[in-house]
This record gives structure tokens, C-alpha cells and sequence, in this order.
């Protein structure tokens, strides 16, 4: 019998509207619409306890490691408890979770595609997420019976994600920290004068902003500029405009973008003080069709610092692209 058979003959009971909600704008979130492990588009399953989001084939995998690890439930069919909301709502879904279970994926060991075989299929998920061999080692839970001690793999993502976050809530400061933004150049940007233009970078968190110098008749700019910004313990995506900088007109746009902060944000609080670690991946903002990166974004510990360098296809213009790198400053 059949995956989708088996569940024909459940009645789906709605939970109580406010959680059917939570669930509903978390699977509509851009990096939920894609399987958090092989990025098929369109998954209708997900992982209750790990947090995830998973198409029919990486969800008969996760079922196959047993409830202990994986909680596989239907996004349509099932009956899900508010607990079970409860838990996918607190991970936050694919982009956070893969963060802490990928944040040390070697870079020739490529996850599953959507027409990979079940057998490295199989083999990446098990490695991912029962031996977790990409998780930050002193996350990692060394037996099945650990995890049946534990309830679930979910405790990792709880680990991992409650130490930052009750460290926020508790925090009555108004940040939680700052950010080194350096800008370091344009690429093709988009022609806005007669044959070429004169381009400047506005960086928005909120309230605040910050520009970059004016480069006159620079299609292809570089700014090697650091900017400051200080990150609002409820903040938002950072905003990216390019602008044509006239001094007869208003100034025109040629393009935009947002970098999600939350990977990087929540791998740097996990990790605490950085200064003693030496160099390594911690965490992982990954491309969708629905951001602007032009490749996945890596958040790494470097000489003791917490960087990202962010590689972005600006928006809503025929051409440009941005390079950034982003340097996390903890306040304590």
C-alpha cells in the first residue's frame, strides 16, 4: 500500500484556529516551500519533533528512523496536536533547523537532489540526523538511548535555539548586539544615467540607516566600506537599496535586496564567546528561489570573529549584483 494510501482513511480534524495558523504562515515562510533535505519543492510532510518541513520520499526515510528521531506527520491529512505546532513553531522551520543539523556539512559532500537514489538519500539523512555527523559536536547525542532520554532529536534544536532566544527575552536591553557590514562591490549594476550611472548602498535595520559613499560613472563599484548598525532584540531582515545618486533629480533605483539575519544571529548566540574557537562553519543561510543570494551563505568563525559573506542578486532591476560581509559583535 501506498505512503499517500495509508492515510486516505484519517479524518483531518482542524486544531484550534490560532495554532492551525501558526502552522499555515510557517509553511508559507520561502525556505519551507522547498524539502529541507533534497529541496524538492511543494513538501506536504514534516518532522514534528526536528522541525522540518519534507517531500513524500526524505519523509518515508524519516519514518523509517523511528518516532524516537523523526515524528513524521501530513501537513494535510494528519491530526496534529498543539504540542506538535508547538514544536515546529519554536525550531522556526528548514533555514534554522539546517543551520544547527548542516552547520558543518563538508563542502564535497553534497546533500540529496530530487532525483537522487533512496540509497544516498538514506544514507545523508541518517548522517544528518541520527549519527549527526554535521551537527556541532557538543550538540550531538551519542546513543539511541540518549535520544529516547531525551524524547526526541527535537531536544537539540531546543538546546540550541532556547539558550539564544531566553537569553533575549530576559535581556531588557533594546540590542542585543551589532553589526560590521562591509560593502565590498557592485557587479553589472544597472544603467540609469546616459551610459552608465553613479551608485550608492543604503543598509536599513529598522529605525536605522547607513549609506555608502557615491562612486561616479561605476557600473562595476568597489566600496570596501564598513558600515554600523545596531541589531533590535525584535529585528527584521536587513533591507539593501542601490541607488543612482542625480543632482538635478530625485535619485533613481537600481535594485534591492534582504539578507535574512536569523542564521547568523542565532548561531553566534548559541556559540556564545567565539575568541577561543578556531576557525569553522557554524551556520548556513541557504538560497532559494525566493531570496535574493546567488549561492548558499556560510556563517563561519574566523580568527575568533563571527562572519558571513553574502553574495546577492538585487531585485526588481534587469541587472546587479552585491557582495557583503557581515561581522556579528556581541554585546557582552
Amino acid at each position: 500500500m501506498s505512503t499517500a494510501n495509508r492515510y486516505q482513511h484519517i479524518k483531518s480534524t482542524k486544531p484550534i484556529l490560532g495554532k492551525a495558523r501558526k502552522l499555515k504562515d510557517l509553511m508559507l515562510k520561502s525556505d519551507n516551500r522547498i524539502c529541507a533535505d533534497c529541496g524538492a519543492p511543494d513538501p506536504k510532510w514534516a518532522s514534528a519533533n526536528i522541525g522540518v518541513f519534507l517531500c513524500l520520499k526524505c519523509g518515508d526515510v524519516h519514518r523509517a528512523l523511528g518516532p524516537d528521531i523523526s515524528k513524521v506527520l501530513s501537513v494535510t491529512l494528519d491530526d496534529w496536536s498543539d504540542s506538535d505546532i508547538d514544536s515546529m513553531v519554536e525550531v522556526g522551520g528548514n533555514s534554522y533547523a539546517n543551520s544547527i543539523y548542516e552547520a558543518f556539512l563538508p563542502k564535497d559532500h553534497p546533500k540529496p537532489k530530487l532525483d537522487s537514489t533512496m540509497e544516498y538519500r538514506t544514507k545523508f539523512i541518517r548522517a544528518k540526523y541520527e549519527t549527526q555527523d554535521f551537527l556541532k559536536p557538543s550538540l550531538r547525542i551519542s546513543s539511541k538511548s540518549s535520544f529516547k532520554s531525551t524524547t526526541s532529536v527535537k531536544s537539540v534544536a531546543s538546546s540550541f535555539f532556547s539558550t539564544s532566544r531566553k537569553d533575549v527575552l530576559e535581556d531588557t536591553r533594546e540590542f542585543v548586539g551589532e553589526l560590521n557590514i562591509t560593502v565590498v562591490k557592485g557587479t553589472n549594476l544597472a544603467v540609469r544615467d546616459m551610459l552608465t550611472s553613479d551608485p550608492y548602498v543604503i543598509l536599513a535595520l529598522g529605525e536605522q540607516k547607513a549609506q555608502t559613499t557615491v562612486k561616479k560613472s561605476d557600473l562595476n563599484p568597489v566600496w570596501n566600506e564598513v558600515l554600523k548598525l545596531s541589531v533590535p532584540r525584535n529585528y527584521g531582515p536587513l533591507k539593501l537599496q542601490v541607488y543612482d545618486h542625480d543632482t538635478f533629480s530625485a535619485d533613481d533605483i537600481m535594485g534591492e535586496a534582504e539578507i535574512d539575519l536569523q542564521p547568523m544571529i542565532t548561531a553566534a548566540m548559541a556559540f556564545g564567546d567565539t575568541s577561543r574557537l578556531g576557525d569553522m562553519q557554524i551556520g548556513r543561510w541557504f538560497m532559494t528561489k525566493d531570496n535574493a543570494l546567488l549561492k548558499d551563505s556560510t556563517v563561519n568563525v574566523f580568527g575568533g570573529k563571527v562572519k558571513q559573506e553574502v553574495h546577492l542578486k538585487l531585485q526588481n532591476v534587469e541587472s546587479g549584483e552585491i557582495e557583503l560581509e557581515l561581522e556579528w559583535v556581541s554585546l557582552d
